[in-house]
């Protein structure tokens, strides 16, 4: 007889040793340990049933193995060796679920007994489980049985029901409105593979073709039995899906896709077959409908004169029309406010965002950049667009090129706002005339030559600033004809760098000029011309006030040329700008000084170039300088 494997734990080696000598002697497969934690190792490989160990031992107690084992297997039979002087801790053990425990010295007729019960429970309770798994498994099986023979049943008499059913229904077909009302050929087959009821439709359009076979209707089978829709349904008792060509009254033949279904008996067989046959040409009709209406709908969008987008909540361009990618660029994919406004966030009052909120239409006005570098005046409208169930899942954004409107409107309006916008700036102006005149004539006064040549110093350079500010407010108001002259190239650099040297010296900045040679001449206005450099010349001073002590600011004026035009060319290592700040610079009032600025110097001077023919180019970046770069033309083909 087998017996079942035990893990005896002992400290004592001699115990150990006589012990497992003992029951190998009796057929017991021993492992042995001599500590807890090497037992409770040997026991998580090999799952001993049965667990013999002492209470007393260093480390782990007997107690505290019995507490894991029981943990890990619950079903493990453990007996425990206790000393006389263990008797309360073996007994306490107990209560830990220990299957038995005997006392030292061992006597081993009673330590084979505990052994045999353990075994004995252990393998009552093995078999107990095994009959418990055994008979919820023929509970199962037999449920199962159960079931599928109630579904039989059920299934039998639904098909006994369905098939008495659509027998009347077959018989009765012309006097139900159902079928009838649908735009498409129905028709019942019986097994004999006859025509046996059809729909108003069928019979308008196919004929009354009832008791004829159910392949006469069709013109393109080869072999009319094999090839037919219904027989080979019959034959296979599966619903089928083909296209064929059927032959009208009228002689046309039409493409149609048919459907058919079988109708089974309680015997299996198949009984009906309901056959459906949509026109192929009124389904193309709906299609070629489609793709006009997909048509029409993507022509008004690409053709509408406005750049269209739709963007999710996310702000990610989902699609755009042709005007869109021609005008900004093939920004879909790209998020709105990087792509078009060149923000690392959402505007302000980005309409989008409202729009979102609301479920309203919204506006708003804004200069962006066009894929090619021009600023536009833009207004922007949003508007939702919603899904089935009401909710807003994308918006579209509508953006308007106004820049003529806008110039044509300014034009009109804004002479009364540049002279308020500028009045605080020419209050000033004319303060600091009032005190260079008082020192001059203090100096004058009092024979004092240094008072006289500094008031004379600030009233010319005071006087400077304010005809350079009448001269902005007069250009903008009216634009007059350029008194066109050759200019010397070199001189006249020269004579804009000596003018602008005294405010460079002023503010602390070094002012350098780097004329190339034999730069020759070229057509223009000198006097506007040189207002417009100035303008950016003083504007590079000024973006150098803020450079740190051993940061001093430099403004280098630059100047080529080639055959065809004059580069001006101003370098600061001032502020620099951003990227939104770049875009909106030659817009009119708009300044990045605050309220130490007008918003006109520069927008003035970007006309004044361009009215010669030329352009300006901008490279810059936040706290690393900025480089403009006016091109002039040596000759102007058309003057405007």
């Amino acid at each position: 007889m087998s017996h079942l494997p035990i893990l005896l734990v002992d400290d004592e080696e001699g115990i150990r040793t006589v012990l497992a000598i003992t029951l190998e002697d009796e057929g017991y497969p021993v492992d042995t340990a001599s500590s807890g934690n090497e037992a409770l190792a040997l026991f998580q490989a090999g799952r001993h049933p049965i667990v013999v160990t002492d209470i007393r031992m260093p480390g782990m107690s007997g107690v505290d193995l019995l507490r894991e084992i029981k943990r890990i297997e619950p079903k493990t039979e453990v007996i425990m060796i206790s000393g006389h002087a263990d008797i309360d801790v073996a007994i306490q053990s107990l209560k830990h679920d220990a299957s038995d425990f005997i006392t030292k010295p061992i006597n081993m007729d009673v330590f084979t007994f505990a052994l045999q019960r353990a075994e004995e429970r252990s393998t009552m309770r093995r078999q107990l489980e095994e009959h418990t798994s055994n008979l919820e498994a023929l509970v199962e099986r037999k449920s199962a049985q159960l079931v599928e023979v109630e579904r039989r049943a059920a299934a039998r008499q639904l098909f006994e029901g369905l098939t008495a059913s659509l027998e009347a229904f077959a018989a009765n077909l012309d006097n139900m409105s159902m079928f009838n009302q649908m735009p498409m050929f129905v028709s019942i087959h019986n097994r004999n593979h006859e025509v046996v009821a059809i729909n108003d439709h069928y019979r308008q359009r196919l004929g009354d073709l009832v008791g004829q076979k159910s392949w006469s209707m069709f013109d393109d089978l080869l072999n009319g039995e094999r090839d037919c829709p219904v027989a080979r349904t019959i034959a296979d008792k599966a619903a089928r899906r083909a296209e064929h060509v059927v032959r009208c009254i009228n002689g046309n033949h039409h493409a149609v896709a048919v459907d058919t279904v079988p109708i089974t008996a309680s015997d299996d067989e198949v009984e009906l077959v309901l056959e459906f046959m949509v026109d192929l040409r009124e389904a193309e009709q709906l299609r070629e409908e489609l793709r006009t209406t997909q048509h029409k709908y993507q022509q008004l969008f690409d053709q509408t004169p406005c750049f269209i987008s739709v963007q999710n909540r996310d702000f990610t361009i989902l699609s755009s029309n042709a005007r869109h990618k021609d005008g900004l660029g093939d920004l879909e994919g790209g998020l709105c406010y990087e792509r078009i406004m060149h923000r690392a966030s959402p505007c302000r009052d980005c309409p989008l965002i409202k729009t979102f909120e609301d479920g309203e239409m919204h506006q708003m006005e804004t200069v962006i950049t066009n894929r090619k570098g021009e600023q536009i005046n833009a207004l922007i409208w949003s508007a939702p667009i919603r899904d089935t169930s009401g909710e807003i899942t994308e918006a579209i954004e509508m953006i308007t090129d106004i820049t003529q409107i806008r110039k044509l409107q300014d034009r009109l309006t804004s002479l009364g706002l540049l002279l308020g916008s500028t009045a605080h700036g020419i209050k000033g102006l004319l303060t600091g005339i009032d005190g260079a005149i008082y020192r001059l004539g203090g100096g004058l006064r009092n024979k004092n030559d240094a008072r006289v040549e500094d008031g004379f110093n600030d009233l010319q350079h005071l006087t400077g600033r304010m005809k350079q500010t009448v001269l902005d407010i007069l250009y903008y108001a009216k634009k007059r004809e350029l008194n066109w002259k050759v200019i010397d190239v070199a001189a006249f650099a020269l004579n804009t760098y000596t003018t602008m040297s005294a405010k460079a010296e002023a503010k602390n900045v070094l002012l350098e000029l780097d004329i190339a040679k034999n730069l020759g001449s070229f057509k223009g206005d000198a006097s506007i011309l040189a207002s417009a450099l100035g303008n950016i010349l003083e504007n590079a001073i000024d973006a150098c006030n803020g450079n740190e002590p051993d940061a001093p600011g430099n403004v280098l004026f630059k100047i080529t040329g080639d055959a065809n035009q004059i580069a001006f060319q101003i370098t600061d290592n001032g502020a620099g700008m951003d990227h939104e700040t770049r875009d909106k610079l030659f817009t009119l009032f708009f300044s990045s000084k605050g309220i130490a600025g007008t918003g006109i110097g520069l927008f003035v001077a970007n006309e004044i170039v361009q009215q010669h023919g030329g352009n300006i180019t901008v490279e810059s970046e936040q706290g690393h300088g900025s480089t403009f770069i006016v091109y002039i033309p040596r000759e102007l083909s058309v003057q405007v």
